[in-house]
């Protein structure tokens, strides 16, 4: 095993971690989204009158919600626009994305595998998202992976989304463990924040979409390379409700 345990946490957690449920961020963790993410991007851009943009730079947007992609994308990095430009520029990107959202969009290496590892040691598992239901829904059934999570939340399922520990704590209750029973998995520093907030452990993979950041630099409980490794660090810490 290879998972990597990162030092300098307020609240450390020793491995492998003893938790009875497992919440896995959706774009960049489970899923490898950014492809269609940068096609419809660039198709609002071309249909506003601007270039295309190489997806790689695209990819360094992606990992706080569509609004701040759209801003981003809009202004080359800068992510300011007057509110009417930017709220025209998300209907735009929701029609093209919408268009395209399972076009090339597949499971990371190590997903499915993962997500049954979790399951057999008899753990909750749920999904807790950015991004929109209207988006994450279709792409979870569209990949046959909703059959995985007891509850799927989006960025628009509760009043407040990641990095607030509110999904987490809603997670959590809903599970009927406490905050600290309860593992994110995720790709970002949105989810470090959330995890640290609600007082809950975190894994980071080193795939996804940190807007370009290193992820060795995040204050994670362990780096690991995919799903499937984060089950080898995670023990069913008890009785389930």
């Amino acid at each position: 095993m290879s998972s990597v345990p990162v030092t300098g946490a307020f609240r450390r957690f020793s491995l492998p971690v003893r938790v009875k449920a497992v919440v896995i961020d959706l774009d960049g963790t489970l899923l490898d989204t950014v492809g269609d993410l940068a096609s419809a991007a660039n198709a609002m851009r071309t249909e506003l009158g601007l270039p295309p943009v190489e997806a790689e730079i695209l990819k360094s947007y992606v990992g706080k919600g569509i609004v701040n992609l759209v801003a981003r994308a809009m202004t080359g990095g800068a992510g300011w626009l007057e509110e009417d430009k930017l709220n025209a520029a998300v209907a735009v990107f929701e029609r093209h994305y919408a268009a395209c959202l399972a076009t090339t969009t597949r499971p990371f290496p190590g997903v499915i595998e993962g997500l049954k590892a979790l399951r057999d040691k008899g753990l909750h598992l749920g999904c807790i998202t950015n991004k929109l239901a209207r988006f994450t829904e279709p792409l979870l059934e569209t990949l046959g992976l909703t059959g995985h999570f007891e509850i799927v939340l989006s960025g628009d399922s509760l009043p407040r989304k990641k990095p607030d520990p509110l999904p987490l704590q809603h997670a959590a209750k809903y599970f009927g463990i406490g905050e600290h029973e309860l593992l994110l998995i995720g790709d970002s520093l949105n989810d470090v924040q959330a995890a640290r907030s609600a007082g809950s452990p975190v894994f980071i993979v080193p795939y996804g979409y940190n807007e370009g950041r290193d992820v060795r630099t995040l204050d994670c409980d362990a780096l690991v390379a995919g799903l499937d490794e984060a089950a080898k660090w995670v023990e069913n810490g008890g009785k389930l409700n």
